[in-house]
């Protein structure tokens, strides 16, 4: 998830819970969702995955996409 293009998370964003954790969910409630890793665009400081944005389900940009993943079914 670096550089060329900011990629949709399935998290709602909001706040992290304080203190250490991990794989944090984010919000449970709130139309927003995240965009993880920077667009071709930006400095470098934003195309690391840790770097988090957001826009609403409407949002369309060149410089958004998404990655599919594919979890088996015996985990």
């Amino acid at each position: 998830m670096h550089g060329n293009v900011w990629e949709w998370c399935q998290d709602i964003y909001g706040d992290y819970p304080s203190g250490a954790v991990t794989d944090p969910v984010g919000s449970l409630q709130g139309s927003r969702r995240v965009l993880r890793g920077g667009g071709w665009f930006n400095d470098a400081v934003r195309y690391r995955s840790a770097f988090r944005d957001h826009g609403g389900p409407v949002l369309r940009r060149n410089y958004i996409g998404l990655r599919l993943s594919l979890v088996s079914s015996s985990e």
